[in-house]
């Protein structure tokens, strides 16, 4: 351990934590390494070496992955990669399996999840239990239908039920979505009505903190928008005894896990579709992202168990909605015999000790937060390590926001000094992370420790060439096997090529900044798009305009979230260019009610600035990158050109607000 503790500030790349002297026996790492040298794959001398041979053999290692972690196969695989061309990569042909059959593979009554809720009481599902309730309601979703191929949605918090009602999805080899119920009608109607699912799970409502959400208006309007359902399961969650009259025509929670079943799973190839998770870009409705069971399998297993050093000994624990892809991750430790936290509720009540006296309370062995949270206890004084009692705890994840180097030494001055810090940073596109932590090596202020095995991650010039020690657009240079099998509804893969090899042919381009260090750790600089990330709600700014199409007032709209330098949570700008006669005054208390009712609290903006005009190019795109630069202080001269604007000066008013906010910050 060294590193300027104490102090509250430090250093990018201020040494905080060394591994111990005998990392390389104790971690999952390290008996990855023993078992490559034992079968003559390779002998490395450390983390670097492994990386290196991990994403230039890329049949060897992933082929080292699976007989390692015992992949169950009904049908053994012809090959490895049939075809590494980016798009279009073919993993492990032939190969047939199961997700939820491994997530499933554990028995007996050891605890499996703990779950804790703002709603009702705290949850524990043995293995057993889980298994049990798993094949009951894979049993009730073929009672109504359910087959290979369908589409299963819920708008569900993150609860015990959330998880058995994708795991029976996944066994039934149907495919599964799901949208937290803090988002408001037209996000999930946008999301889902591309999926035409044949059963939507839904609850009537929430607690959030002492507030009570009621969601049967919601629900009622979602299900009118998918005409192909063929039946809505609800689970009562905030009123158990409720009148149904509210919520008519439904199966209940009960009456679909009903009849005990024996647990069945059925086999599907390795790139059939598990999940579809939604991101989306500044234009057009969110895209439908499809994970395979394959690829999301050993991806999860890899860098669950080989970055965060996960095992059966573990509760793993990582705060977030069934809308983000944490979900998704941290269900994956039930792959590695992990006991998984749940938790449904407001995490900052009534005060922001909360998860951390969960993670007390529960014996939370790694505990993953997005960056923001820990900014936030880190201004609030919260001294966890001191005032509870956290022996158990051995790893922090920090992802959704580069987490700055104040955010790291607080961790080791008021959480604990000998845990790894796992700062880490992916995305919904590979649900993974592709840049994290190594149990075998060091963590220094402000920096991701390492480029993730199998993931040749590179930072790349306008030209396409790979820099060291500079700043560039984050690619991916080699096939993944948790890449999207595709787009749901995008056939000729159009929009999927589009949207991450239109700059670099053949390369994935990932649309944010890094920089790789010498020594071959990463700073993520944050987004080179326009993608919106609110509380760990990422949101693509079309679904912002959408929500705001029916105000008859507001003529254009651009918006832009500002990172803040010091490790805040920045701040959500919204500009409007208001129709003649119109009021930003009279307005503002409506268009935040819409926005929150239609998109989520979170994407309420912070300000609201009226424009003559919103910035456009002569194709009709909005200028949001180049705004954003202006309110980071940036010339307008430097940020577009003229020329390329249908709209020639409509960045002058926002140069303006810019400069007025450098005199008065406060503003």
């Amino acid at each position: 351990m060294a590193g300027p503790l104490g102090t509250g500030q430090v250093d990018e790349g201020a040494l905080l934590w060394s591994p111990p002297a005998n990392a390389i026996e104790r971690r999952q790492v390290g008996r990855f390494l023993r078992f490559l040298r034992d079968r003559g794959d390779l002998v490395a001398e450390g983390y670097h070496d492994l990386w290196r041979w991990s994403v230039d053999d890329l049949d060897a290692f992933w082929a080292a992955v699976w007989d390692f972690f015992a992949v169950r196969a009904h049908d053994p695989y012809e090959k490895v990669l049939a075809h590494r061309s980016m798009p279009g990569a073919r993993w492990f042909t032939g190969a047939t399996l199961n997700y939820a059959e491994h997530a499933l593979a554990r028995g007996g009554n050891r605890p499996a999840v703990i779950a804790r809720s703002d709603t009702r009481g705290d949850d524990i599902l043995t293995f057993d239990d889980l298994r049990d309730r798993v094949a009951r309601v894979a049993a009730g979703l073929r009672r109504l239908g359910v087959q290979p191929g369908d589409r299963v949605a819920a708008y569900l918090p993150n609860l015990p039920e959330t998880l058995v009602a994708f795991l029976a999805t996944a066994s039934i080899g149907a495919i599964w979505s799901s949208c937290a119920p803090e988002f408001g009608t037209r996000s999930v109607i946008d999301r889902l009505q591309q999926l035409t699912p044949k059963v939507l799970l839904t609850v009537d409502g929430y607690r959030y903190g002492p507030r009570e959400v009621e969601r049967a208006e919601q629900v009622a309007e979602i299900r009118a928008a998918l005409p192909g359902l063929r039946a809505t399961v609800l689970l009562p969650y905030l009123r158990p005894a409720r009148d149904r009259s509210r919520l008519p025509d439904m199966v209940t929670w009960q009456e679909l896990t009903a009849q005990p079943a024996a647990l069945r799973f059925t086999p599907v190839a390795f790139d059939y579709p598990l999940y579809i998770l939604f991101s989306s870009g500044t234009t057009g409705i969110p895209k439908a992202i499809v994970h395979g069971h394959g690829g999301i399998l050993l991806e999860h297993l890899k860098v669950l168990a080989l970055h965060h050093d996960l095992t059966a000994s573990d509760r793993f624990f990582w705060f977030s909605t069934t809308g983000w892809m944490m979900w998704n991750y941290l269900v994956s430790g039930l792959l590695l015999g992990s006991c998984i936290v749940l938790f449904d509720g407001d995490p900052a009540h009534p005060d922001l000790t909360r998860l951390w006296r969960m993670a007390a309370d529960t014996r939370i062995t790694y505990f993953g937060v997005s960056a923001p949270f820990l900014l936030h206890c880190r201004r609030a004084g919260l001294r966890p390590g001191r005032d509870l009692d956290l022996s158990g705890l051995r790893g922090v994840g920090s992802t959704g926001a580069p987490l700055p180097p104040e955010g790291f030494a607080w961790v080791y001055e008021q959480v604990g000094r000998d845990l790894l810090l796992g700062s880490a940073s992916g995305g919904t596109d590979l649900c993974t992370a592709f840049v994290g932590p190594s149990p075998l090596l060091p963590v220094h202020a402000g920096e991701i420790a390492c480029r993730c095995l199998g993931a040749k991650v590179e930072a790349f010039d306008p030209r396409g060439r790979p820099l060291v020690g500079e700043r560039g657009e984050l690619v991916i240079t080699a096939p993944m096997p948790s890449m999207p099998v595709g787009f749901w509804g995008d056939d000729d893969g159009s929009r999927y090529r589009a949207a991450y090899f239109d700059r670099y042919p053949g390369v994935w381009r990932h649309g944010d900044w890094i920089r790789i260090t010498e020594r071959g750790s990463c700073v993520i600089t944050g987004r080179s798009d326009a993608t919106l990330n609110r509380g760990g709600i990422r949101m693509g700014t079309s679904e912002f305009y959408r929500a705001l199409d029916d105000v008859p007032e507001v003529r254009d709209a651009l918006v832009v979230h500002l990172e803040d330098t010091a490790g805040g949570p920045g701040r959500l700008v919204l500009f409007v260019a208001l129709a003649d006669d119109s009021d930003l005054e009279q307005l503002r208390l409506r268009l935040a009610q819409q926005l929150r009712e239609r998109l989520s609290p979170r994407h309420v903006p912070d300000e609201i600035h009226a424009v003559p005009d919103v910035p456009r190019t002569l194709s009709g795109k909005r200028l949001e990158v180049p705004v954003k630069r202006l309110l980071a202080g940036e010339a307008v001269e430097h940020v577009a050109s003229e020329g390329a604007l249908a709209n020639p000066g409509s960045l002058e008013a926002f140069a303006a607000i810019a400069r007025r906010a450098s005199h008065h910050p406060g503003s």
